[in-house]
């Protein structure tokens, strides 16, 4: 049985178009990036952290996979995680606002006897933004819970210039490092249905 220990639902839509049955488990992780530690190594433990914590609800399943992720938007050496108010929103926008970016999502899958991880880095140009774009964005009230306060899947899509990498792992899973985990583990991604 796999497992997807995340509520997010960009994450249970993603992990649908793999085709595997699966089912959604509640996990509280804090997600508070350590003094001096990597972007990329915070990333990789709070996803760990998350399928571990997942694992702890279902250790007595047989043949248990949980598949806990984490997603970031990071400039530079700066963690830009989910807005805490509008005024965040504006401040990291105006920041990624016509320069380049790493959005960067890691995939763990776990069961008791062993675990893999993967991955995925983008990188992602937006547009400059201007005050009005900015407040309008706000006002969709789609920046809220989203790393980097943007969600590309939706009305930021028209802030993004050029994406060199995994549009699903912007989203929050990237798909092709979460089935070559999955493949790992002995489960298929079953064939698109016509």
């Amino acid at each position: 049985m796999i497992y997807l220990a995340s509520q997010s639902p960009r994450r249970r839509e993603l992990l649908g178009q793999l085709g595997v049955d699966f089912s959604v488990l509640d996990v509280d992780v804090p997600e508070h990036r350590e003094p001096g530690e990597p972007p990329e190594d915070y990333v990789s433990r709070v996803a760990r952290e998350k399928a571990g914590a997942g694992l702890m609800q279902v250790v007595a399943v047989p043949n248990a996979i949980v598949i806990g992720a984490d997603t970031e938007v990071v400039l530079g050496d700066d963690v830009f995680g989910k807005p805490a108010d509008a005024g965040d929103v504006a401040r990291m926008l105006r920041r990624l606002s016509g320069r380049e970016h790493r959005a960067l999502s890691a995939v763990w899958c776990v069961s008791a006897s062993r675990e893999e991880h993967a991955m995925s880095e983008s990188i992602v140009e937006f547009k400059p933004l201007d005050e009005a774009d900015i407040a309008a964005y706000i006002a969709s009230g789609e920046p809220f819970g989203k790393a980097g306060a943007y969600a590309i899947q939706g009305r930021a899509a028209a802030f993004v210039k050029h994406l060199a990498g995994s549009h699903s792992g912007v989203m929050g899973l990237p798909l092709h490092e979460t089935a070559e985990l999955l493949r790992r583990f002995g489960v298929r991604s079953a064939p698109p249905t016509a």
